[in-house]
């Protein structure tokens, strides 16, 4: 079935893991916009605040890690369906844990479930977006990661409704996490058995030991580290403002209230804008001239929004920045799945690397912080994103005989 096709089922296929990638964006925004309800409800103080998003943290990378296993065992399309199931399970759990239980155990576990399955899921729905993309023959993966931004929006819209209507969280919580699981079952059905995606009702499978070995050989791979600092230095820019431009903006610039979250608000539609509208331009001049032009223009804006002297050239230098860190993960997950009879192995690894840095970065920045300054510490931004750019080489599309050669 993977390789006959009808439109119909191809447009559906692509349907669906646009859905995908729009519920995983909402059930982190779902969250993440009640947080302050949540630390109400149980009469937490920050530090275990961030001892529960720590947790969620690490679920994450374990399922990043090992969701190529878990599609050596499941298949792609029956893998993602679990994982959604799970961490929407996982959304519903906190929301009991914060109102009906009262329970920092219970909201910890419903993290960590959240947290492993979203972590699953990212490798099999990036190694399904990247099949489309090479089926298509043009750039859409920075497409379904704008979907993604469209899925945190409309979360974040949803949970400042449900905080402002004084909705508790476990009514919010159950009633998306309900929708996640309507979408991951709509979207199941959508999506054809592919024999590249090791889906069970495919061809017949290597053996699993042979699967497993596949699973973990990009770790083997100099390209996957290249890749890996590529999206590195993108991570750490894109994940450095979500959590800091905004102080940055009131309190390193000392502005006035509110003028953080107009900064945060020009980010990120600088970086949504350029993942739906860039792939055309990716594909005329090609990825490591993207990538490259983007470094450049992620440092300058990184620099500017430090050294600007008024709130104008601030939210210029956050466009920048936002624009700049746009295409760096997507292409470095394009990159990774060239081959794509071993895309799901290099994803897993390229994506761990990207997003240790998206989720351990911005604390670490944080602690630097505390001895130099915000505004100082953000010039290590500069560097990483320099280096991105510096290895951007790496994401080079692989020639056919190079498919074969790169684990030899």
């Amino acid at each position: 079935m993977d390789t006959a096709l009808t439109r119909s089922q191809f447009v559906r296929w692509r349907a669906a893991i646009f859905a995908i990638f729009f519920a995983s964006g909402l059930s982190i925004a779902t969250w993440a916009s009640r947080v302050p309800a949540i630390k109400e409800a149980l009469g937490l103080d920050n530090a275990q605040v961030g001892s529960i998003l720590l947790g969620m943290g690490v679920a994450s990378i374990i399922g990043i890690s090992t969701g190529p296993a878990v599609m050596v065992r499941t298949g792609a399309r029956r893998g993602m369906l679990l994982a959604m199931l799970m961490f929407a399970a996982g959304i519903a759990l906190v929301g009991l844990g914060a109102d009906v239980f009262g329970s920092v155990g219970v909201v910890l576990a419903g993290m960590a479930l959240f947290g492993f399955g979203n972590g699953c899921l990212d490798v099999m729905m990036n190694v399904e977006a990247t099949a489309i993309e090479q089926r298509m023959g043009k750039t859409i993966l920075p497409v379904f990661h704008a979907l993604f931004s469209f899925g945190t929006v409309i979360g974040a819209g949803i949970g400042a409704l449900a905080a402002g209507l004084s909705v508790n969280v476990a009514t919010h919580a159950g009633v998306v996490s309900a929708l996640i699981v309507v979408i991951a079952v709509v979207c199941f059905f959508q999506v054809p058995v592919r024999a590249a995606a090791l889906d069970p009702e495919g061809s017949e499978k290597p053996p699993l030991r042979q699967r497993l070995h596949t699973a973990l050989e990009a770790w083997r791979e100099p390209r996957t580290y290249l890749l890996g600092v590529v999206m590195l230095g993108m991570a750490f820019a894109e994940g450095g403002a979500n959590d800091w431009i905004a102080l940055g903006t009131e309190q390193g610039h000392g502005l006035s209230d509110g003028t953080g979250a107009v900064s945060l608000a020009v980010f990120s539609i600088g970086m949504t804008l350029v993942r739906l509208f860039g792939g055309p331009i990716v594909d005329r001049v090609g990825r490591v001239i993207v990538l490259r032009v983007l470094a450049v223009t992620a440092a300058g804006g990184i620099l500017l929004f430090i050294l600007a002297p008024n709130l104008p050239l601030v939210l210029v230098g956050a466009a920048l920045w936002g624009i700049g860190a746009s295409l760096g993960f997507p292409l470095g997950m394009s990159a990774a799945a060239d081959d794509p009879a071993k895309a799901a192995a290099r994803v897993s690894a390229a994506a761990t690397i990207g997003y240790i840095a998206f989720l351990g970065g911005p604390p670490v920045l944080g602690i630097i912080s505390e001895h130099i300054g915000l505004l100082n510490t953000l010039f290590i931004l500069v560097v990483l994103v320099g280096l991105s750019g510096l290895f951007s080489g790496a994401a080079r599309p692989l020639r056919e005989d190079e498919k074969t050669a790169a684990t030899k």
